[in-house]
């Protein structure tokens, strides 16, 4: 499945503050939504895509034009299908510029170079999905990773479609990395080429250089790269030709991985010519094991917002609610007569705060909420776990590992300060969960490993310069703890940016009520709203 005959999508282009509006025709025989990920869409969330939480799907033959408001955003976005698993092929960029008048942070780069990052199986990746919820088991790895659409030179058969990008001397790009990866984690480096972080999510970074970042499902990073290798005319068989390569991060034991690594090529070229030097062997950046967790740690501990004049910080000092939520794999007791392929012959599932939630089925979350339809959702999502245990510890009780079922929400009063802290759990699966809230982003104010500590933890926080992120992710057997004033009024969708995670049930939905003024209430729906 694509979009208009493209893989990757086609990129959007704008500026901070535009409103676009896409139409989207369905010409497949499935049902479709899109979702424009990092967008907060103020006031607007019949707009924002996910099926059956805010819209029911646009139906084969049918069309929906999207309201697309841009407001704070700025920087490298993305859209993408929030339908089954079909992300998966239908997705693409969005660029974010500043205001006419206004510039980026940081010197103009020459040019710019999408990174899109993706994954790939050989057989529908729907059918993947229906099959695992059939057998109640977990789904089959990706048969390979991608970068902008193509797997690379490592893999059989995909190297005549390597994606190559071509650089001068001594110029600076900006590379706007995304992660359209579905239920994977990846280290992305390139060879010989050290790399300046300057923006995450749609938002401005503090630089700081690194050699090589690790980036989840939802993420995007801004990166410049300096082309400071240079060109060897006089024999060039040799230099000239880089690899940009990604491999997998994640080792939680039982659970099968793709172990592949993709690659691009980053090639120097005489200005003018666009000679290549294909007999010219790239060569691969150095990637941290798969295991790598203190890798990851030191990259995302860099991570600090601009804070400055143009562009300031503002997060809550105090709050008014703080909610602590497990972040869990578990398993329920499969059907009589029936054999499930998940662990201990059980159903697997996902949760949180030992919640796993069910979709609506009929009718939207936004719609019952709207229109106070009864029995579509329930407002019961708990700001504690129903039992407290160490978390973390390898020997769990077993009674932690069944959760209950249900589509349960959190309702929050306008304006309210809220902290959130995500506690990784050891059942079963002990991985990193990037955390995706969809209308608003959040300031990472705090990261820890074990279990958190509301009396110490806190005194840690970084409430000077945090990031201000779209996914955040939870460390495996950690915690992560993020702040936001909920000010955009709605239902907003809350999930695990792994898919299989999300589909077996790690979500929720924050339902931001209307404030007491016109400007602090949801828009109206608009009247061509796809029907169930």
């Amino acid at each position: 499945m694509t979009v208009n005959g493209q893989f990757p999508g086609p990129t959007i282009y704008a500026r901070r503050g535009d409103t676009i509006i896409v139409n989207v025709v369905n010409h497949v025989e499935s049902n479709i939504t899109l979702h424009w990920h990092g967008v907060h869409q103020p006031r607007n969330p019949w707009y924002d895509g996910p099926e059956y939480i805010t819209q029911c799907p646009i139906r084969p033959g049918h069309e929906f034009s999207y309201e697309i408001l841009l407001s704070d955003e700025e920087g490298t976005i993305w859209w993408h299908a929030h339908s089954n698993w079909d992300r998966a092929t239908v997705h693409g960029a969005i660029f974010v510029y500043p205001k006419l008048g206004s510039s980026f942070p940081f010197a103009k780069p020459y040019k710019e170079i999408p990174i899109i990052l993706g994954e790939w199986w050989k057989d529908d990746v729907n059918k993947v999905l229906d099959y695992a919820l059939h057998t109640r088991g977990d789904s089959n790895s990706s048969d390979a990773y991608t970068i902008n659409g193509q797997p690379g030179d490592l893999y059989n058969c995909s190297k005549p479609g390597t994606f190559t990008a071509q650089v001068e001397y001594g110029k600076t790009y900006l590379l706007r990395v995304i992660s359209a990866a579905i239920n994977n984690e990846l280290f992305f480096a390139v060879a010989q080429h050290q790399l300046t972080v300057v923006g995450a999510d749609g938002s401005y970074t503090k630089p700081f250089n690194t050699d090589v970042i690790m980036i989840s499902p939802g993420q995007t990073i801004d990166l410049l790269l300096v082309a400071n290798q240079k060109l060897n005319t006089s024999s060039p068989s040799s230099g000239n030709r880089y690899y940009m390569a990604a491999s997998l991060y994640g080792d939680a034991p039982g659970v099968k991985y793709d172990n592949t690594t993709t690659t691009a090529i980053l090639e120097y070229v005489t200005p003018g010519s666009n000679k290549t030097f294909l007999d010219s062997t790239p060569t691969l950046p150095s990637l941290p094991t798969n295991n790598d967790t203190d890798a990851v740690t030191t990259f995302v501990t860099q991570l600090r917002s601009l804070a400055s004049k143009e562009h300031p910080v503002d997060v809550p000092q105090t709050i008014n609610e703080r909610l602590i939520i497990t972040v869990s794999v578990n398993v329920l007791p499969c059907d009589v007569n029936y054999t499930c392929l998940g662990p201990y012959n059980m159903s697997i599932s996902a949760s949180l705060n030992n919640i796993s939630f069910e979709d609506p089925t009929t009718t939207p979350i936004l719609d019952a909420y709207y229109h106070q339809i009864p029995g579509v959702f329930e407002e019961g999502f708990p700001s504690r776990p129903p039992f407290s245990y160490n978390f973390t510890n390898d020997d769990l009780p077993k009674y932690s590992m069944i959760p209950k079922t249900g589509t349960e929400v959190r309702m929050v009063e306008y304006n309210t300060s809220i902290e959130l802290v995500f506690q990784g759990t050891s059942l079963l699966a002990i991985e990193n969960h990037p955390m995706h809230l969809h209308g608003q982003s959040v300031y990472m104010v705090g990261m820890g490993f074990g279990n958190f500590d509301e009396q110490k933890d806190p005194q840690g926080y970084n409430l000077v310069d945090p990031p201000f992120l779209n996914t955040v992710g939870v460390p495996k057997v950690g915690w992560t703890a993020i702040r936001f004033k909920a000010k955009n009024p709605g239902v907003w969708f809350m999930h695990c940016h792994v898919d299989r995670h999300q589909s077996w049930g790690m979500n929720t939905v924050f339902i931001v009520k209307n404030g007491a003024t016109p400007e602090s209430k949801i828009l109206p729906p608009p009247k061509d709203m796809p029907q169930c």
